[in-house]
């Protein structure tokens, strides 16, 4: 198994985390797994979001539809015309 295809957890505490936050925020970037502890118990695990790349224009066609009666007057409302 090479290094690139095994990720290492590394854990740091709060305060740790908190005075290095953003090398601890490079090091999820590279792939890093980080856990956050107080006292010695795991608190929280940071990992990338993904999904961050850009969306394609159009990406979503076909997928939303609107009622034939979307833009028409709510009869809860016949009062206000």
């Amino acid at each position: 198994m090479t290094n690139m295809a095994r990720k290492r957890d590394v854990q740091y505490n709060l305060a740790d985390a908190k005075a290095r936050f953003s090398s601890v925020v490079r090091e999820v970037l590279s792939g890093v797994e980080v856990v956050i502890a107080k006292d010695n118990k795991p608190l929280v695990k940071i990992v990338p979001l993904s999904g961050g790349g850009r969306r394609a224009p159009g990406s979503a066609k076909g997928q939303v539809t609107m009622a034939p009666d979307f833009d028409a007057p709510l009869d809860d409302f016949a009062d206000y015309r």
